[in-house]
Parts: C-alpha cells; structure tokens; sequence
C-alpha cells in the first residue's frame, strides 16, 4: 500500500508538534544570509502542505509537488481560501518538470530520504537543479543515518481523539533503509477502521548527498545541525543542506 494513502487525513492531527514555522523562519534565515530575496518557490514532496501554506502567507508564489493525490487533496483544503493560492502538481521528485523556473527550491521533513534509490535521488536533485532560476538556492533537511539506524526494533505510538497509530521501525544493514510498518486507527462514526501502510527510508550519508548536489551542478553548499548555523555533531538526528545554481556575485 502507498505510504500516505490512508494516513494523509490524519497527518495534520498525528504531527501537531511539528513546528512548521520555525523551519521556514530557517529557511528565511539562510535566505537573509545568502543576500537573496526570491520570489517564486517550489515546495517538493509537500504533503498536507503546512509549509506551503506558510510561505504563500509570507508572499511567495509557490508551487507545491506531491506524488500521493491524498497529501495534494489535504492541502490544497488547508490552502483553498488564500488569496495568494499555491498551485499544486502530483508527481514524483525523479520526474520533477515544473512549467517554468523558481528562485528557491525547499523539501522538508527527510522527504528525500523516502526516494530509497540513490539513482533516483541524485536525479531528482538533477531535476530541482533544472528547475531553478540562475542563482537560485536549494534547502532541504534529512534524517540522518544515526537516527534511522537507531530506530531499528523500537516502537513508537500516537494518538488522539480519533485516531490511533503505532509503528515499528527494522534497519536493514544490506539495504541501508529503515522500514517501520504502522498501524493505523481512524474513528469513522462509531466504529474504528484499521489499515496498515509501510514507510522506507534510505540512510542517506552527508557526504553522498553532497556528492548528488555537485554532479548535479550546485555551488556554495553548506550543511548545518538541525535548524542552527553550525556544523552537525556526532550524533546529529536531523541536517539541513543549502545549495545554490550556477556562479553567485
């Protein structure tokens, strides 16, 4: 079963602690320290598009990817009645074909992480490379391979009101990705309903995302801790990358 199939209603609510704020106003922060000042952005592997929804309030013109319908369906509700009304597309990041070119390319959330192909990741850093302006920036975040690796047989359980979801996560050595089937409960009425989907990630190294970014062309990369302006530690759960397209003044 797709992942976000039956979970796409539910995300907004099971991720309630997620600061989506915060990440854009890194995002603005690394704008500020680059000297830039987009105005059109693509927001890749968007989901319920919480991060969309930000940057169109703060003026961008955005452009929002998801290759699960249902995640696209959710945002686009969140975002419908906006003046400033993203525009959404359904495909996947590998296959990345925007009708023109964007100032600044965003992915939050380890959504990389979920292409476990690393041909296809470093294709589809080619493909956000395409699809920037001259100049333009790329910033995306990544789980890193000491959390994933650490979440091997552990288990993990939210709920509210209406919904019920446990998940377990497996690291597999061989393959270099982390697995965690998650059952999920959804209140329908008065019954519940149970559905089962199963999330892969590959355990991406710094130095391999580095490695795509270059091949495809990027410039003046950068690779920061989780939301701060210094080198990631030992040990480090989340790193954030900053890339830029071509020669910069």
């Amino acid at each position: 079963m797709d992942a976000y199939k039956n979970l796409a209603a539910s995300y907004d609510r099971l991720t309630n602690d997620v600061d989506y704020a915060a990440t854009v106003e890194f995002y603005e922060q690394i704008l500020a320290r680059e000297g830039v000042k987009p105005r059109t952005c693509v927001d890749l592997a968007c989901g319920t598009g919480s991060i969309t929804a930000i940057l169109a309030q703060r003026g961008y013109r955005v452009t929002a990817v998801d290759m699960s319908e249902e995640m696209l369906t959710e945002a686009a509700m969140k975002t419908m009645d906006m003046e400033n009304m993203p525009l959404y597309s359904c495909q996947r990041l590998e296959r990345l074909c925007l009708p023109r070119a964007v100032d600044m390319a965003v992915c939050a959330l380890d959504s990389l992480d979920y292409i476990t192909d690393p041909a296809d990741c470093a294709e589809a850093i080619r493909r956000t490379y395409r699809a920037l302006n001259p100049g333009g920036i790329f910033i995306f975040d990544v789980n890193t391979p000491e959390k994933l690796r650490a979440m091997d047989g552990q288990v993990f359980l939210d709920e509210d009101d209406d919904v019920f979801c446990v998940w377990r996560g497996e690291f597999d050595e061989k393959t270099n990705i982390c697995s965690y089937g998650m059952d999920l409960f959804q209140r329908q009425g008065e019954v519940w309903q149970r559905s089962f989907e199963e999330h892969r990630e590959y355990a991406y190294s710094r130095a391999q995302l580095t490695g795509f970014l270059k091949a495809a062309g990027f410039t003046h990369i950068e690779v920061y801790a989780d939301r701060l302006f210094e080198a990631p530690r030992e040990g480090e759960q989340r790193i954030y990358f900053k890339a830029r397209k071509g020669k910069i003044k």
